[in-house]
């Protein structure tokens, strides 16, 4: 049993459909694959039909309209009820790097419908996003859809929290927002590149397929021969001393690359280029400072121009300073 499935006296934590959400969710092609791609994965895998899988919803939100554009993966720690929020933090920020723009804007998770343990996971995103949106693939769900794309039919369901008060109690419950599939001309056509098999009959395809070939025949060859000489030590099959000395013969003419020759010469030039990295580290660092010493300079220079006197001892110091740092170079 996957550790999302439970029991069916558990009270629903979505409020019936007649509740809309009044969210604008536009999904685009790349969580989509994203998330496909990571549950079966973990699928293949841990060999369980529906792996727990958890992810990071990356976007945009103007208002009440989301968009959601990227995904990245999520641990968890201990009993696979807590978030690693050293982990999330990390990854959040090297995206932010990259594309400035994208915020956290919720998080996704695989399972048939959203469950307790659903509300108390979605509980630790709100740190990092007011109204955290929850992304669900279910991958048993029956698709219904129409030919015009009115409905959807993707086995995907998003949600948003709100608060539920009944017989005068309040609890976290989730409500169903409706999403439109938007893409771009350059996901269309990343996305027809991967339904065709990733651009099949390209040059690039036909150059890796004629180098596979090579490699798997010469892999045969090196067995068969491995094989023959296995045999003639086992006093299996004839020896046939032509044969050997050809062996031999192939085995003299490969490069040695583990004699004392060829060790000194690949130490040699794996200190030359980490001693040609270290110089331009040096060289980089003394630019900085060098341009620190001249703002500091100027800035100095400035100062001694509104209130004179003392200029020409601090003058002379920072020469000097300049000549030592001129020896860097």
């Amino acid at each position: 049993m996957s550790a999302m499935d439970t029991d069916n006296d558990e009270i629903s934590v979505v409020l019936p459909s007649t509740t809309t959400s009044g969210l604008s969710i536009a999904l685009h092609p790349l969580p989509i694959l994203n998330i496909s791609e990571h549950f079966i994965r973990l699928k293949l895998q841990k060999q369980k039909p529906l792996p727990f899988t958890l992810g990071a919803l990356l976007g945009t939100q103007n208002g009440r309209e989301v968009e959601i554009v990227n995904t990245f993966e999520l641990a968890l720690e201990g009993d696979e009820e807590a978030i690693d929020h050293s982990f999330l933090v990390n990854r959040r920020d090297q995206y932010k790097q990259v594309f400035p723009s994208l915020e956290f804007i919720g998080w996704y998770t695989v399972a048939p419908i959203p469950t307790s343990r659903h509300i108390g996971l979605h509980s630790q995103f709100t740190g990092y996003c007011s109204t955290p949106l929850l992304l669900i693939l279910q991958p048993t769900a029956n698709l219904v859809g129409s030919a015009d794309g009115t409905r959807q039919n993707l086995p995907f369901k998003a949600y948003e929290q709100t608060i539920e008060i009944k017989d005068r109690t309040s609890r976290s419950v989730f409500v169903e927002a409706s999403y439109n599939v938007e893409t771009g001309e350059a996901e269309r056509i990343a996305v027809d590149w991967t339904a065709k098999g990733g651009g099949s009959g390209t040059s690039l395809e036909s150059h890796l397929q004629t180098q596979r070939a090579a490699v798997k025949m010469l892999h045969d060859r090196i067995l068969v021969l491995i094989q023959y000489v296995t045999s003639v030590i086992a006093v299996e099959a004839p020896t046939d001393h032509g044969i050997l000395r050809s062996i031999s013969a192939l085995l003299a003419s490969l490069p040695a690359s583990e004699n004392k020759t060829f060790r000194e010469e690949f130490n040699t030039e794996s200190e030359d280029v980490q001693l040609t990295a270290l110089l331009a580290s040096l060289t980089k660092s003394t630019n900085i400072l060098n341009d620190l010493v001249d703002k500091h300079t100027l800035l100095t220079a400035s100062r001694e121009d509104r209130y004179g006197g003392g200029g020409a001892a601090r003058r002379t110091r920072l020469q000097m300073g300049g000549a030592r740092l001129g020896d860097w170079h």
